[in-house]
């Protein structure tokens, strides 16, 4: 090793040697230092005297690292054979060998590495080596910049694609400078991102087919897809080629920067035209539901959407199944589905109906529940007495709701022994607590026959006929004026009617009037007391 350091000494003494008698003004020689001091640099170049370099042409570093010995190149700014002085400058030597190596890169078209220092209009400065050249705002990026600021104080290769005037063209050259007397340097980032991009782009190709599994950055993403640089080249993976399973906005799975796994679906050569998969990488999960999932199975599956009509249940990825809003509850109007589950939620359900052709799995959340009529067969037995609520008014009766959801029927004629009611709402109203009797239950078609008047013994039975006999005089309140008769109310409640042949013409009778009537009929059977206002003494009294 200190041999080898030996030769490399004299091959640079030997070079510095040639140069001696080559020292001219305005020229870059090599020079050995002679000396290092505090104000400078000496140097000698080999000329009648040596040099001095002023130390404020170095950095801290730099000149801490100079020695006696070293070689350095110089510009050679001033000669004077009278007296023998060479002044000396290592900057504008360092600024003409830039300038030499710019013009260099440039016939050749190779990089050069700049710095970015500042902004102007139109675009960005960049130094390289010390002298400054313009970045157009165009030539920063293959893409848009919208923010150029983030690029100062970055170190970029770059490439130059204009420099004017060359040195030693027509229009001279400032040597004292080392920078070209109006010259212009235009450089490109992008040129540099170009010519990566062509050669990723030629390698690409060479394998781009369709079914191929390539390797891709996601570069943007927007409604309908995400645009992927395979390399050199862009892809689309439609939205609809993301998953298998629903995808409200491709932003769900992708973020900009991503780098994934994608299959080309289809390639055009001619456009280069690349569309991408995502979900191909694997099965459609709908071509083996058949054999997987049968009705009445039961499974576990994660909630993805609520709506109005009922919640989509995903059971594996790209696989989703509806708990329709019917098979929430058993109850016969049930809630919103949104008061069953809530998105996130882990539920199990039951499997209803498999249709693959169709893409349809109906699943069911109420089948895992006892059947609310199944419940009233065992609990309930006709002639029990029940407590519930007035759900639904109806013309011929009233729906009430026992605690278990399901209604059972009091029709109209099993609400009063002797009352004749028009309508159920005469003497029972919507959200009423009332206690009857079991009349009938069918479980299996899920009917239920309540009475109110069964709660009391029939007076048909025994008490009415007792008390009102034929020929007996009562007195008695018209309830109701009808083309048959005039129905009225007598002790205890109990209605009666005065058949239009039996209503006395010579009386102007309206409803809520108090009369006087005579029995002419009473039948048990049918639940009927025939009235009638004619020869009746306590009219005649």
């Amino acid at each position: 090793m200190e041999m080898q350091a030996k030769e490399e000494t004299r091959d640079i003494e030997k070079l510095y040697a040639e140069t001696l008698h080559k020292v001219e003004r305005g020229g870059i020689t090599k020079g050995k230092i002679i000396a290092v001091k505090n104000d400078g640099v000496v140097v000698d170049v080999g000329y009648k005297s040596e040099g001095i370099i002023p130390s404020s042409e170095f950095t801290g570093e730099e000149f801490s690292l100079l020695k006696e010995g070293n070689f350095l190149e110089v510009y050679v700014e001033k000669i004077n054979d009278r007296d023998g002085i060479v002044t000396l400058s290592r900057d504008k030597a360092s600024k003409m060998l830039a300038w030499e190596s710019m013009v260099e890169a440039y016939n050749n078209k190779s990089n050069v590495e700049g710095k970015i220092v500042g902004k102007t209009k139109g675009g960005l400065f960049v130094d390289i080596n010390g002298i400054k050249a313009f970045l157009p705002s165009s030539q920063i990026d293959i893409k848009m910049v919208k923010d150029a600021d983030s690029y100062i104080g970055r170190i970029a290769q770059m490439k130059i694609v204009k420099i004017s005037p060359q040195r030693g063209n027509a229009g001279g050259t400032n040597y004292a400078s080392g920078q070209t007397i109006g010259a212009s340097i235009v450089v490109s980032r992008r040129a540099v991102i170009e010519d990566e991009r062509n050669i990723k782009k030629d390698e690409t190709i060479k394998i781009l087919k369709e079914g191929a599994l390539l390797k891709g950055i996601v570069k943007n993403i927007t409604d309908y897809g995400v645009f992927v640089d395979l390399g050199g080249i862009d892809g689309l993976l439609h939205i609809s080629d993301i998953s298998w399973r629903r995808v409200n906005h491709p932003s769900e799975f992708f973020s900009a920067g991503d780098e994934n796994e994608f299959i080309v679906l289809k390639y055009d050569a001619v456009t280069e035209k690349v569309t991408l998969g995502y979900k191909q990488k694997r099965s459609d999960p709908w071509l083996s539901v058949d054999e997987k999932y049968k009705q009445g199975m039961m499974l576990k599956g994660k909630v993805m959407t609520v709506t109005d009509y009922g919640v989509f249940v995903e059971i594996e990825e790209g696989l989703e199944g509806l708990i329709h809003v019917s098979e929430l509850d058993w109850a016969p109007r049930p809630k919103h589905p949104s008061k069953y589950v809530s998105v996130g939620d882990e539920i199990e359900a039951v499997v209803i109906n498999v249709n693959m052709n169709e893409r349809k799995l109906s699943l069911s959340l109420k089948q895992l529940k006892s059947k609310p009529w199944d419940v009233v067969g065992e609990a309930y037995k006709v002639g029990q007495t029940i407590t519930g609520r007035v759900k639904t008014l109806t013309d011929f009766g009233a729906f009430v709701r026992l605690p278990e959801g399901i209604d059972g029927l009091v029709h109209i004629s099993d609400i009063s022994w002797i009352k004749h009611i028009k309508h159920p709402s005469e003497v029972l109203r919507k959200g009423q607590k009332v206690d009857a009797v079991i009349i009938s239950l069918d479980p299996d078609k899920e009917r239920m026959a309540l009475g109110i008047k069964q709660l009391t013994p029939d007076p048909w039975q025994n008490e009415i006929p007792a008390k009102f006999k034929l020929g007996e005089e009562f007195k008695g309140k018209a309830l109701r004026i009808t083309d048959f008769g005039i129905f009225v109310e007598m002790e205890g409640g109990i209605d009666g009617l005065v058949y239009s042949s039996e209503v006395d013409a010579s009386r102007d009778v309206k409803e809520g009037d108090e009369i006087f009537v005579r029995i002419i009929k009473v039948n048990t059977e049918e639940r009927k007391i025939g009235l009638s206002m004619k020869n009746v003494k306590s009219n005649e009294s």
